[in-house]
């Protein structure tokens, strides 16, 4: 039977390369793209797909957060992050939502079929070249993770956190997430004494730092 795949970025050109190059592979099946988070996990429950290739930096609802929603919901899905990112948080925060993978952007293409591979037989899959960050996550204590905004903000804040500073109002927010307006304003507020940040352009700083958001290209 095929691997069945969905791919998730929200470049157009490398979804369609990729979506090009693993269909050449045998029993490797390209099923839907989607080109943000919500859509993702859509697809996924609609589809079921073996394995997702994520990007982590996506409009509406990024990858980390679209990682965990899939894998709550469906956990033996496979998700592979395959992101520009290698700074120690986004890892480590992927593979807390429930990756099974993570590469580089910058890999060969053989390593991703072999990510592929890996994880479908039931094996978690670490690219080397992000190795020794898991390693070293594994021996510190970095005081700076307890302050996180996936450790300070909750899940609905971080959702709304990152639609405001993608410029979403909050009207346009609450429809997103099938809440009221009134119900936004006052995650906006708790977010902002949080965070100790009382203006947007700041707080799209934060979002930008920690990986919810990405800034305009």
């Amino acid at each position: 039977m095929s691997i069945r795949i969905i791919l998730a970025d929200d470049h157009v050109i490398l979804r369609h390369g990729l979506s090009k190059s693993l269909q050449m592979e045998n029993n490797i099946e390209i099923i839907a793209q989607a080109n943000n988070g919500h859509s993702t996990v859509q697809l996924a429950q609609e589809l079921s797909p073996d394995v997702i290739i994520m990007d982590i930096g996506m409009p509406d609802l990024n990858g980390i957060e679209a990682t965990r929603q899939i894998i709550k919901n469906s956990p033996k899905i496979k998700v592979i992050a395959l992101s520009m990112h290698s700074a120690k948080k986004f890892i480590v925060e992927m593979f807390k939502a429930g990756a099974s993978g993570y590469l580089l952007k910058d890999c060969e293409f053989d390593e991703l079929v072999n990510a592929i591979r890996t994880v479908v037989s039931g094996k978690s899959y670490i690219s080397p070249s992000i190795s020794n960050i898991l390693v070293e996550t594994c021996v510190t204590d970095d005081p700076k993770e307890k302050y996180s905004a996936f450790s300070t903000l909750t899940k609905r804040e971080r959702e709304v956190l990152q639609l405001l500073t993608e410029g979403k109002t909050t009207k346009q927010t609450a429809k997103r997430l099938h809440i009221s307006p009134k119900t936004i304003e006052v995650h906006r507020l708790n977010i902002m004494n949080k965070l100790n940040i009382d203006n947007i352009a700041q707080l799209t700083k934060y979002a930008i730092q920690e990986g919810l958001t990405q800034p305009e290209p």
